[in-house]
C-alpha cells in the first residue's frame, strides 16, 4: 500500500530497550520494498532546576510518528511523553501516535472518595492537548478508561502472549483465581481459554496498598493455581492471596500479571512467599530480573510490533483483540 507519509519510530528513556525490540519485530514485518527502519534519535536537555527539553534530532515533517514511554513513576516519564508528543507537533509531523505499554495513573479511573481527583482521566487529556492523534496501551487497569479518550485508542490485552505461554508449560488440574472481585472477568477469560475452573478471593482494604482479609470462593483443594492481575505493586494483596489459598489446600500458586510495578519491598516480599513462580510482562522495563529463578519475563513487544505495522498499513486489528 502507497503511503503519503513514513513510519518513523521514537522512544523517550524509560522503554527505549522495549521500542528496540519492537523495532526488530517490526523490520521481519516490512515488505521488500520497504526500507529498514530504525529507533530515531531524541535528544533530552536537562536544566539546572529538574527541568527537560526533549529535542528530535532528524526531520520528522509529513511522517507518522509513534512515540513509545511507559508513563511508569515518576512522574518525569509522563511529563517526558507529553513534551515529545509536543515537539513532533511543532516538527509538523503528520501524526503522532503515544505507544504506551504501561498507562500510569490508572488506578485513578473513577471518584470513589469525596474531593479526590480522576487522574486516568486527567492524563487522556494531557495527551491529546500536547498533539497525541492517537494512542495504544496494553492492560488498563480498568477497561472503562478507553471511554476518556475522545482520540482512537486501541486496547492492546496480554492475554495475547500469557495464554500461549501457560498452555505451553502444560501445567495439570490448573484453576484461575481472580486476586479481588474486580479482577473476576479477566480471571473468567483466561479459565476459558485455558478450560480451567474460576476462583475468586475477596478482599477488604484498610487504606491504599494495605489489606485487610482475603477469602477465597471456589473450588482450590488439590488445584495448580494461578492468579492472574493487570499489575503487581506493593505485592501485598497477591501474595495474602497466596497464602490463604495454600491453607485451602491449593496444591501450588503462581501468579501472571502485566505490568511489575514491584514499589516497595515487593521483590523481596515475592521471593519470600509460597507463590512458586510468577509470570510478567517487559512494559515496565526490569533488567535486574533478566536471570531471576521465579519471575519470568514474557515480552509484548513482538504483539505491538504486529499492531503498530496493521495500523500503519490500514488494515484491520480486531483479530487482535483477545481479552
Amino acid at each position: 500500500m502507497l503511503h503519503s507519509h513514513r513510519l518513523e519510530l521514537f522512544a523517550c528513556r524509560a522503554s527505549e530497550d522495549f521500542a528496540r525490540k519492537v523495532i526488530e519485530h517490526l523490520n521481519v514485518l516490512r515488505n521488500e520494498d520497504e526500507k529498514e527502519l530504525h529507533l530515531g534519535q531524541i535528544e533530552v536537555t536537562p536544566f539546572s532546576d529538574g527541568e527537560f527539553q526533549p529535542k528530535f534530532t532528524e526531520s520528522v515533517r509529513g511522517a507518522s510518528v509513534y512515540i513509545i514511554q511507559s508513563t511508569i513513576p515518576p512522574a518525569d516519564n509522563l511529563m517526558e511523553l507529553l513534551l515529545t508528543i509536543d515537539a513532533a507537533k511543532r516538527a509538523s509531523a503528520d501524526k503522532v501516535i503515544a505507544v504506551i505499554p504501561y498507562f500510569g495513573w490508572a488506578r485513578q479511573d473513577r471518584k470513589d472518595r469525596p474531593r479526590v481527583a480522576i487522574g486516568a482521566k486527567l492524563v487522556a487529556n494531557l495527551l491529546r492537548a500536547a498533539g497525541a492523534d492517537r494512542v495504544m496501551a496494553c492492560d488498563l487497569h480498568a477497561d472503562q478508561i478507553q471511554g476518556f479518550f475522545d482520540i482512537p485508542l486501541d486496547h492492546i490485552y496480554a492475554s495475547k502472549v500469557f495464554i500461549p505461554y501457560i498452555k505451553s508449560r502444560g501445567i495439570e488440574n490448573l484453576a484461575i483465581a481472580a486476586p479481588d472481585m474486580g479482577g473476576a472477568k479477566r480471571a473468567n477469560t483466561y479459565a476459558k481459554a485455558l478450560d480451567a475452573s474460576v476462583i475468586i478471593c475477596h478482599k477488604t482494604r484498610e487504606r491504599a496498598n494495605v489489606v485487610g482479609s482475603i477469602t477465597a470462593i471456589g473450588e482450590v483443594e488439590g488445584k495448580n493455581i494461578i492468579i492472574v492481575d493487570d499489575m503487581i505493586d506493593t505485592a501485598g494483596t497477591l501474595c495474602k492471596a497466596a497464602e490463604v489459598l495454600i491453607n485451602k489446600g491449593a496444591a501450588s500458586v503462581r501468579a501472571c500479571a502485566t505490568h511489575g510495578i514491584f514499589s516497595s519491598q515487593a521483590i523481596q516480599r515475592l521471593h519470600d512467599s509460597v507463590i512458586s513462580e510468577i509470570f510478567i510482562t517487559d512494559t515496565i522495563p526490569h533488567p535486574e530480573l533478566k536471570d531471576d529463578p521465579k519471575i519470568k519475563i514474557v515480552s509484548m513487544t513482538e504483539v505491538f510490533a504486529k499492531i503498530i505495522h496493521k495500523v500503519y498499513n490500514y488494515e484491520s486489528i480486531s483479530s487482535d483483540f483477545e481479552f
